[in-house]
């Protein structure tokens, strides 16, 4: 699967090669509310990477309330889905990829040069 592979190989890839431990709230067996769950994860978290290829709801509610508490977000989208962006997000710098392994390069210099320089 795509999606999986984008993770696992993109962006799980790109945060371990510069030196951070990957997070997804779907991937931990848990009893709490989602919405209380991310947001404590979130709250614990440097920064967060909003990958919004297939355009879901729930990558961009996360990315809000990151943006909302001051926390910076790196922003991704598969090259083929450029012109699908919202309008309300459209104006940040986007991490254009087109296969996992340029997804993982690309997030792993973004960080490094974005976020470990502050």
């Amino acid at each position: 699967m795509r999606e999986t592979t984008a993770w696992s190989e993109g962006i799980e890839s790109a945060l371990k090669s510069v030196g951070y431990e990957p997070y997804r709230v779907d991937k931990d067996q848990h009893l709490e509310r989602i919405d209380a769950k991310v947001h404590a994860e979130i709250d614990r978290s440097t920064f967060v990477v909003a990958d919004v290829t297939g355009q879901r709801q729930g990558v961009y509610f996360e990315a809000g309330y990151a943006l909302g508490q001051g926390m910076p977000v790196v922003w991704c989208v598969r090259e083929d889905e450029i012109g699908e962006l919202h309008f309300d997000t459209r104006q940040f710098n986007h991490v254009v990829w087109r296969e996992p392994e340029d997804l993982r390069c690309k997030l792993a210099e973004r960080i490094a040069g974005a976020i470990e320089s502050g």
